[in-house]
């Protein structure tokens, strides 16, 4: 069976490079986004299984990115689990978001909702 496939769209590069090893230790397979990416570009390009999405990005807003996702035919059910040290979870489960982690969050949590979202998909 082949890795889940995570997609991160985070801005922080200490955080990208804690979450890469994090993850990769875990048995996934890895793709982070350079902070103004074209985000739907690349995830047409690399389908991800899920897609860690901070919703503050320094070049994009992840609420706009999660609309752009939700809005496109090819990508509306891509599994899309949003993090902020913001509390905004109730908004981005209202625009489709599948789960959001309140930062900073702990590994465990971290690990647990990716697998649970790669189970749901």
């Amino acid at each position: 069976m082949s890795k889940a496939k995570v997609l991160l769209a985070e801005d922080d590069k200490t955080m990208v490079s804690l979450l890469k090893t994090l993850l990769k230790m875990e048995g996934f397979d890895v793709v982070a986004l350079q902070a103004d990416a074209d985000v739907l570009a690349v995830v047409r390009r690399e389908k991800p299984d899920v897609i860690l999405l901070d919703v503050h990005l320094s070049q994009q807003n992840g609420l706009d990115i999660l609309d752009s996702l939700r809005n496109s035919q090819d990508t509306t059910d891509v599994r899309v689990v949003m993090s902020s040290g913001s509390s905004v979870e109730n908004e981005c489960i209202r625009r489709g978001a599948n789960a959001f982690l309140l930062k900073p969050y702990m590994p465990n949590d971290l690990i647990a909702i990716l697998k649970q979202n790669i189970r749901s998909a």
